[in-house]
């Protein structure tokens, strides 16, 4: 088997990007806004707000026991994520765009996991908001999973093209 080592850089490339960033937003964050409130920007569109969440996305999981809190936010995210690490290298039927887009779930969710694993928890402290609408509370390893999300869903709709026919079958298929 042949290693394709531009997309091992490009794999390892984003992920790594994307934990090196959300790690220092997340230092920045303990610094710079723990105990100073809610800060607004550009008409309250964004907000700057230091949370701790034990949980996972929305703080869900935060009420579960310890060692299934345990099992359910590092666990089994380890286990999916090594997966899908696993196919994003390996996998022949990935395009360039989902190799990118897995490669931006994986960076989040390691980075995610990295801080419930040192921490016990993770900082979310952005939020948006437009017309009364806003978003739970979240961090930029949260953006890069939502990112990679947003460049798979096209890919979901997108019209595969139809096999071509064997020409023994297209006789089959006349009669």
């Amino acid at each position: 088997m042949k290693i394709n080592w531009q997309r091992i850089v490009l794999i390892l490339g984003i992920v790594a990007a994307n934990i090196v960033i959300d790690q220092g937003a997340k230092q920045w964050a303990r610094e710079q806004l723990m105990g100073l409130g809610q800060l607004s920007y550009l008409g309250d569109f964004f907000r700057l707000v230091y949370v701790e969440n034990k949980g996972a996305f929305l703080s869900l999981g935060a009420g579960l026991s310890g060692t299934l809190r345990f099992i359910a936010l590092n666990v089994l995210p380890a286990g999916l994520l090594l997966g899908l690490v696993a196919y994003t290298l390996f996998s022949k039927q990935l395009s360039k765009l989902q190799i990118i887009a897995f490669s931006f779930i994986c960076g989040g969710g390691v980075s995610n996991i990295f801080d419930r694993l040192l921490y016990g928890q993770v900082v979310d402290f952005m939020n948006v908001g437009l017309a009364g609408l806003r978003t739970g509370i979240f961090n930029f390893a949260d953006l890069s999973i939502m990112i990679g999300l947003a460049i798979m869903l096209p890919q979901l709709f997108r019209k595969k093209d139809p096999e071509p026919r064997e020409p023994e079958k297209m006789e089959k298929a006349s009669e």
